[in-house]
């Protein structure tokens, strides 16, 4: 389990970065796998999931994920009737008391929000496709109208994939070059590859919305197996399937 220094000197707030530690999958999804679209049985996800919500403080069916697709869409939760459970998308916001909001992650990055003025928290799963097309933008005006402003916002950016261990293919370089030719300089040439820095791209998405409180818990999720699953990595296994690590945070 991983905390965020920064998130733990709140007292009303409860978070965790969660590892793949402690939990009761097997095999491949050993052992705290906690996503429903993994292959892993669904009776060891629950278990995985009674004991994350235990070890948060809120009950099993107030922790709250997303039917998540790498996309740009960020979702407010604005009282309790309007919460409700895997909603497609990829980040979350909310001002409700006693509710875990989480995010599903295997190398990509997961981010966890935290307004101490308005008291307003959120999170997001963000892959180099959701954080190319605006996730962290579109979570950030979430945020604003709750009335947040980013310079208030203190962000943590997760355990993900470390730019060593992302090797891509010239067409993803290209991707990023459309977008903006200054994202040259998340890419380190080698050979007829690239390797791509998504830490630091999520990083710099984040600077540049005006956020100067920003804590990175900075491990890698592909070369540290014993603690992460990794989609990359157990591609290059050739293994059929991969669990998920679960981040999430809760306003008591």
């Amino acid at each position: 389990m991983f905390y965020s220094k920064k998130l733990r000197k709140f007292k009303n707030i409860k978070h965790c970065f969660f590892s793949r530690k402690n939990g009761f999958s097997e095999g491949e999804f050993k052992s705290l796998n906690c996503g429903l679209g993994s292959g892993d049985k669904k009776k060891n996800i629950l278990k995985n999931i009674n004991f994350v919500s235990k070890k948060i403080g809120c009950k099993k069916k107030i922790l709250i994920t997303l039917s998540q697709h790498h996309t740009n869409k960020a979702i407010y939760f604005k009282d309790k009737k309007s919460i409700k459970q895997r909603l497609p998308g990829d980040a979350m916001i909310t001002k409700v008391k006693k509710v875990a909001i989480a995010i599903l992650t295997a190398d990509c990055v997961p981010i966890l929000f935290y307004d101490p003025k308005n008291n307003v928290v959120g999170c997001a799963h963000s892959g180099w496709k959701g954080a190319l097309n605006g996730i962290i933008e579109n979570t950030v005006k979430k945020f604003n109208k709750v009335n947040s402003k980013n310079k208030d916002l203190i962000v943590v950016v997760g355990p993900c994939i470390s730019r060593n261990n992302y090797e891509v293919k010239n067409d993803f370089y290209n991707k990023f070059l459309l977008k903006d030719k200054k994202n040259k300089i998340f890419f380190k040439k080698k050979s007829s590859n690239y390797f791509f820095d998504l830490r630091g791209f999520v990083n710099k998405k984040l600077s540049d919305l005006n956020i100067k409180n920003i804590e990175n818990i900075d491990v890698d999720t592909y070369s540290n197996s014993d603690s992460f699953f990794s989609y990359r990595r157990s591609c290059h296994k050739r293994e059929k399937n991969y669990g998920r690590c679960i981040s999430v945070i809760l306003m008591t």
